[in-house]
């Protein structure tokens, strides 16, 4: 028997055929190696349940079929070598490149959360510029993944950063050698091409979109980059049942943390932002959506919001690093440091940060961290 042959064939109780759909599982070979109590938690079916689809599907599965993996040790060296060789891909912002320790790094998910306006979408068209940048001026030479869940992607906007992207890269390696020879075919229509679009109307369609990256990774092999934007949207929009929202969420935090790992890739994932209110106080602040479980999903979670007129991003949630802050503004060319000599630096978007300064200043103040100076090491060349 395949492992490719699709669940609906085989002698299933539709109501459990159901749930197991709705939660990404359609073939054989998505239960090849997951045990009954998880099939029973992910899927919302009791324990028998979930022993007899098992039986169903492999009674007659072969050892080959059915492998079980075996577990690999690795030393520490080899794992801080891998993540050293794997790189980053820069923002175009030094600031936040610093903050990142070089940029948003492969084999992990980054999360930007946000008010609408602050910018989240616009870094988010920014790297998925940046990934595509050659190798000979320190880029990923690679391709994007972007899936959107809000409509918010327009491709004239990522024209004007792509234009700026391939200008600055050209400038560059000419200042360096005179020769751009190895930047030929780094243009704006190649850059178009390498960004794989996917428009995703609400929960079901993502789900099923993350559900196939895995098979089309495999046949694009050059994609470094998987964005969503935005992770809250299809969530929050007449969604009711929480316990079916955070089972679902759970699934793709999943998905993610395996593609990421498997092909090598950065997750970047947006978030919107709520209002909690402290019991018993009355008094409320902002916090990420999707609430506290989906908090451990991303390994770097970045809060986006203003000050002072100024676009600002914290890392709230880092593995290795501590937590700092980090000033950006939006060009048209882009996500780019804050020049403080330029009176122009903040005249893009006044007008949002007035309006949304009340409720980021409580967000800082309910956010209580110990800032730290940026890492010495400093943003490639580009």
């Amino acid at each position: 028997m395949s492992s490719k042959r699709e669940l609906n064939t085989f002698p299933i109780n539709p109501s459990i055929l159901l749930k197991l759909d709705s939660v990404g599982f359609t073939t054989v070979e998505d239960f090849i190696t997951i045990k009954p109590s998880e099939l029973s938690a992910e899927a919302n079916i009791t324990p028998q349940e979930a022993l007899d689809v098992l039986k169903t599907l492999f009674e007659d599965v072969n050892a080959a079929v059915r492998k079980q993996v075996t577990p690999v040790a690795k030393s520490a060296l080899d794992l801080l070598k891998e993540e050293q060789e794997l790189g980053s891909i820069v923002t175009f912002c030094e600031s936040l490149d610093d903050m990142l320790g070089g940029g948003v790094p492969l084999r992990k998910i980054t999360e930007f959360c946000g008010t609408p306006g602050i910018g989240k979408t616009q870094l988010c068209l920014q790297l998925a510029v940046d990934v595509h940048i050659p190798a000979c001026v320190g880029g990923m030479d690679g391709e994007v993944v972007y899936i959107d869940t809000e409509g918010s992607f327009i491709v004239e906007r990522m024209v004007d950063i792509a234009t700026a992207t391939v200008e600055h890269c050209h400038q560059i390696n000419m200042d360096e050698d005179g020769d751009n020879s190895g930047l030929t075919y780094f243009t704006v229509d190649k850059i178009l091409a390498g960004t794989h679009y996917f428009r995703c109307q609400d929960h079901i369609e993502l789900i099923a979109t993350v559900h196939m990256l895995s098979k089309f990774l495999t046949q694009h092999s050059k994609v470094k980059l998987v964005i969503v934007d935005s992770i809250a949207c299809p969530f929050r929009q007449d969604f009711t049942d929480m316990s079916l929202r955070t089972r679902l969420l759970s699934t793709l935090a999943q998905s993610f943390i395996k593609i990421a790992s498997q092909f090598n890739i950065a997750v970047v994932l947006t978030n919107q932002m709520t209002t909690k209110i402290a019991p018993g106080l009355g008094n409320s602040h902002l916090i990420p959506a999707l609430g506290e479980s989906w908090g451990h999903a991303s390994t770097i979670r970045i809060i986006l919001f203003w000050e002072h007129n100024q676009r600002q991003a914290l890392l709230y949630k880092s593995p290795n690093k501590q937590e700092v802050v980090a000033s950006f503004q939006v060009t048209l060319g882009g996500v780019r440091d804050v020049k403080r000599s330029s009176s122009s630096a903040t005249t893009s978007s006044n007008c949002d940060a007035a309006s949304s300064n009340a409720s980021d200043k409580r967000l800082l103040a309910n956010i209580s961290s110990e800032v730290a100076d940026p890492p010495n090491k400093k943003q490639k060349k580009l």
